[in-house]
């Protein structure tokens, strides 16, 4: 048995380059093994026993995945291909396939699969005819119409390059036909795909999620399974991730759903995926409204089986389905999204410069109350002249855990703008009311714990909008200081229920609700 054979069998891999690679920062996420055996596990057993499937791999980067379904397939078939050498020529050509992202993720995946970057090379533990082997790179096109991609929503000025720069066109995404790249049908489908590309708004650091194309085009080739590891943030849908969302929601062919809460226990050495990552595992064979949720936190798991479209939104956390529907059973009214603004709620952008007089406008908390000039404001909503409660549109700048109890709104970081104020798009208008006394009752209650964990519910990434607040009902009327007693009293959340909401949310000093 040759030294490559031995590698493939995972007789030396201490320690695990891939698990090194895993660790790097990258806006292509290496998947440390352990995760793709996570993954590999949720597949039925059988699986490795039988010779007739094919496995791809539509975003390779590191061969990862083919590596690992081949060591099982090596053990899983030993029965029924006894000789090693024709077991392995067996599972590589004609099992195995991947498509790279890039030529050199092309080289990598082949090095981790054959044991050589060229699988027609002399040290391939499998001789093809031609040196890709079932490892693809061929450079998609973006398709331009009116600036974007059509595809992928690439903005053309940024994406638009020479031939020799990397271009971000995945071949499986930048096609209405991924079944023809490979002419067959696939039995799992699995990766790791891409997150996001760069759309050139914002500040330059926007960026528009494409792991969703990934996962529609793997559903669009109708495997018996697919799985992958991707962003948590469709949860809560957002940008480019409505209709992902609600098509996820109301799949009855999702069996399963491992949610991370804490990126890091996916991707020790990863920075700034905020909102945490989830696996999936999409089963052709089953049709039900109900899937095994796992939910993972700080290494500790609660698995439920319930419905995934049982609210408009995901809750991702099990232990507050039983809190959210409590308040629901005891709420017949409307809830307070219906209050908050949407972004720029005066039509002043960040970008704006202030002015030395004119309208007060509040803009980032470190600008604090500035001017704009007449006429560079809008007032859609007629609430100029009333009391304003402002909060920000992202109160929890910089976390990224979830997992830690989270703070939100507080003294320090919300504003009460008088009759005749505005403010930019740092801030969405919480409330608008007629009196001060009112506006400042309003507060209380929005900032109880109870009614921040309500908003925590939702809340996937740094940024909030009027959409998370669907959870926490409109009193309709304010007209005294809320306590988180008297809501827990109000809607039936007992002392253990409390106390897993303390856990939750994190203190935020003297207030007007302390």
């Amino acid at each position: 048995m040759s030294e490559q054979t031995k590698n493939l069998l995972g007789g030396s891999y201490n320690p695990d380059v891939l698990e090194c690679l895993a660790n790097l920062s990258n806006d292509e996420v290496f998947t440390p093994p352990k995760i793709v055996n996570q993954m590999l596990d949720m597949l039925p057993e059988e699986t490795w026993s039988n010779p007739e499937l094919k496995f791809l791999d539509p975003a390779c980067k590191t061969g990862v995945f083919l590596r690992e379904i081949a060591k099982r397939l090596l053990v899983g078939l030993q029965e029924i291909i006894p000789d090693l050498q024709e077991r392995i020529d067996h599972i590589l050509q004609n099992q195995l396939y991947g498509i790279a992202i890039t030529e050199l993720t092309a080289l990598a995946s082949r090095r981790s699969l054959y044991c050589s970057k060229y699988a027609n090379g002399k040290y391939s533990v499998s001789r093809f005819d031609n040196p890709d082997g079932n490892i693809r790179f061929v450079p998609a096109k973006h398709a331009w119409g009116n600036n974007k991609c059509k595809y992928c929503g690439a903005n053309k000025s940024q994406y638009q390059r020479a031939d020799d720069l990397e271009t971000h066109a995945y071949e499986f995404i930048h096609t209405n036909n991924p079944e023809e790249i490979f002419g067959m049908r696939f039995d799992v489908i699995i990766g790791n795909p891409p997150y996001h590309l760069n759309d050139g708004g914002g500040t330059g650091t926007s960026a528009r999620p494409i792991y969703q194309l990934f996962v529609k085009n793997s559903l669009k080739m109708k495997p018996k399974y697919s799985s992958m590891i991707i962003p948590a943030k469709w949860y809560s849908g957002g940008k480019g991730l409505d209709l992902f969302r609600d098509s996820m929601l109301n799949d009855n062919h999702i069996e399963k759903l491992i949610d991370f809460e804490n990126y890091k226990e996916v991707f020790p050495g990863l920075g700034g995926l905020a909102g945490g990552a989830c696996i999936y595992l999409w089963n052709k064979n089953i049709d039900t409204d109900t899937c095994e949720v796992i939910s993972v936190n700080a290494g500790k798991k609660t698995v439920k089986k319930r419905r995934l479209n049982e609210f408009d939104v995901f809750i991702r956390q099990n232990s507050a389905i039983d809190i959210v529907n409590k308040v629901r059973d005891k709420h017949y009214g409307r809830y307070i999204d219906e209050r908050i603004s949407a972004r720029l709620p005066f039509g002043i952008a960040t970008t704006y410069v202030p002015k030395s007089e004119g309208v007060p406008c509040w803009f980032t908390q470190k600008i604090g109350r500035k001017y704009v000039s007449e006429g560079d404001y809008s007032d859609p909503r007629k609430i100029i002249n009333k009391w304003k409660f402002l909060i920000p549109k992202a109160p929890i700048a910089g976390q990224t855990d979830f997992t830690k109890p989270v703070g939100f709104y507080y003294d320090g970081n919300t504003r009460i703008a008088k009759p005749g104020e505005i403010c930019s798009e740092s801030w969405l208008v919480a409330g608008a009311f007629e009196n001060e006394d009112e506006t400042k009752y309003y507060k209380s209650y929005l900032l109880t714990k109870v009614s921040r964990f309500l908003l925590l519910q939702t809340i996937v990434s740094q940024n909030t909008s009027k959409k998370n607040f669907c959870f926490i009902p409109d009193l309709e009327k304010y007209d005294h200081v809320y306590t988180d007693k008297e809501l827990c009293e109000k809607w039936g959340i007992n002392d253990d229920e409390y106390g897993y909401i303390k856990t939750r949310i994190g203190e935020i000093g003297k207030g007007i609700n302390e």
